[in-house]
């Protein structure tokens, strides 16, 4: 292809080159100048250049062009693999920073999850902690209400016990017991009543 375009622009400058230098001498007064041309000198020097254009465009150019393309394919492969290769690398890239940002959401999606989580449980503590509390103190309450039951019936128990031993001392003489102390625990029953009726 290339050989085509060569071979007859060699071919035009050769033939016209030494028409023009001829023409310049022809008319130029004078003997032989460094411009002299020989026209049997031109003639074989111009085909021995066709017989070596034609050789080297038989053996030695089309070699040397396919050689040429091939490299240039070569390259141009090289190119555009390098091109796909880059704009492969740009998609991964760019899955990876979708990728990275999608888990950026789900570690701040699981941390505000974790905290939620924490602040409930937290919270469900703190509500058993309260519970457990009042359960201690309703328990404590219970407690303290038997032993003060238990402390005022020993208190009437002995506070009969005292009435009756004040009242025999005073009688000097031994009362029926069983009889005087339903007597005197009605007695006592009927004080507070008597003392909250009063208030």
């Amino acid at each position: 292809m290339r050989v085509s375009r060569i071979v007859p622009a060699a071919l035009v400058l050769l033939a016209a080159s030494p028409l023009a230098v001829w023409a310049q001498e022809e008319g130029a007064s004078g003997g032989g100048g460094i411009f002299n041309i020989n026209a049997g000198l031109s003639l074989w020097t111009i085909v021995v250049f066709l017989g070596l254009l034609f050789i080297l465009g038989k053996f030695a150019w089309r070699p040397i062009l396919d050689a040429v393309e091939a490299r240039e394919e070569g390259i141009q492969g090289a190119l555009d693999e390098a091109a796909r290769q880059h704009a492969e690398a740009e998609k991964l890239l760019a899955e990876q920073r979708k990728e990275l940002a999608d888990a950026r959401r789900q570690a701040s999606e699981l941390l505000s999850q974790g905290k939620a989580a924490g602040e409930k449980v937290r919270k469900e503590i703190e509500e058993k902690a309260r519970e457990e509390a009042q359960g201690i103190v309703d328990r404590a309450r219970e407690e303290i209400g038997r032993e003060r039951d238990a402390a005022l019936d020993t208190l009437r128990k002995e506070s009969v016990d005292l009435a009756l031993a004040a009242a025999s001392r005073l009688l000097q003489e031994r009362l029926d017991q069983p009889k005087d102390r339903a007597l005197i625990e009605r007695y006592l029953e009927d004080l507070p009543d008597s003392e909250g009726a009063r208030a």
